[in-house]
């Protein structure tokens, strides 16, 4: 049994993990930290946990915890460990993008691998630091990592995904609430989203060239899940295309190729990506789907964690919701 600690547990993604952690038969959920929360029930935050656990955020740390995960904004992170140290023996899981990128990935002699288990599992095995991979990041690689590999992405690109409002985290904002989300739907950050220079680093990771990326994200009036259509040139067969993503995948326990076309519902409360793919002409479309908050947040932060303790991979995630 190994002992974990939570930094920043009020939010999505916090919440998150706790149901996860909480149902994780190898991992004992040692401090939830909070700043704003110390000395209140998780359940205030995260009221479908009542009666599930009895913990309270703290905010204290125990720096001797085998593992600790952090889910602090955006830039928050780097912060946090310029202020507090934890054990050598202490392996870290960031949520934030502060270590994504080649030139971020060293922080205080902490090396941070990249912790998309689809492309850098045997990394992630032995590493002791991981930079959690962003949910869009995580949707449209998914989607062209076999492309990127096989040096078939040497044309553009243009890719279109919608993700809930979950996305944008628990605070309120102009696009967030409920009046301006339900029916409505609007793209954002278009050609600029942020997660653009991790999903380039690692489609160049095979040292082929590639064709620019376009990528378009798009507010949906639902609250998790995200859904990406990507399309590009491609000259061979359709089966050709499909043995490709397969054979790439073949060991993914949570990706999967979809012989019928996929929506959202498949995968919402799942740590799975689901993926399909049609011929146009000359173009290939590859749909991928996932849960935004686990496969594209804290499920895969504890599949990582799971590869880094050599616990079976699919611990703690063995979730499958009804379609309906």
């Amino acid at each position: 049994m190994i002992k974990a600690g939570i930094i920043g547990g009020s939010g999505y993604t916090g919440g998150e993990l706790i149901r996860l952690l909480l149902n994780h038969s190898g991992t004992d959920i040692d401090f939830v930290y909070s700043t704003t929360r110390a000395g209140k029930p998780i359940s205030t935050a995260h009221q479908d946990l009542l009666g599930l656990t009895d913990l309270e955020f703290t905010g204290k740390i125990n720096p001797k915890v085998d593992v600790v995960f952090l889910c602090l904004g955006h830039g928050n992170s780097t912060k946090f460990l310029e202020e507090n140290t934890f054990g050598a023996n202490t392996k870290i899981i960031d949520l934030s993008n502060d270590f994504r990128l080649h030139q971020d990935s060293t922080f205080n002699e902490k090396s941070f691998i990249y912790g998309l288990p689809e492309l850098n599992k045997e990394e992630i095995k032995v590493s002791d630091n991981i930079a959690n991979p962003g949910c869009f990041a995580t949707t449209i690689q998914l989607a062209l990592l076999p492309l990127a590999k096989a040096g078939l992405l040497k044309n553009e690109v243009h890719v279109n995904a919608v993700t809930g409002s979950t996305g944008a985290g628990v605070g309120l904002s102009a696009t967030s609430h409920f009046s301006w989300r339900n029916n409505n739907v609007s793209w954002y950050k278009p050609f600029t989203h942020q997660h653009l220079g991790e999903i380039g680093e690692s489609l160049d990771s095979f040292g082929n060239p590639t064709g620019k990326l376009f990528f378009l994200p798009n507010r949906g009036n639902f609250t998790r899940g995200i859904l990406a259509t990507a399309y590009t040139k491609f000259e061979s067969s359709l089966d050709e295309a499909k043995k490709l993503f397969e054979d790439f995948y073949s060991d993914a326990v949570f990706t999967h190729i979809s012989e019928e076309p996929i929506h959202l519902k498949q995968v919402v409360n799942t740590n799975q990506c689901h993926i399909h793919l049609h011929k146009h002409e000359d173009q290939l479309l590859v749909t991928s789907a996932i849960d935004n908050l686990i496969k594209g947040a804290s499920g895969q932060a504890v599949q990582n964690m799971n590869l880094m303790f050599d616990f079976d991979v699919s611990l703690g995630l063995q979730l499958k919701a009804g379609v309906f």
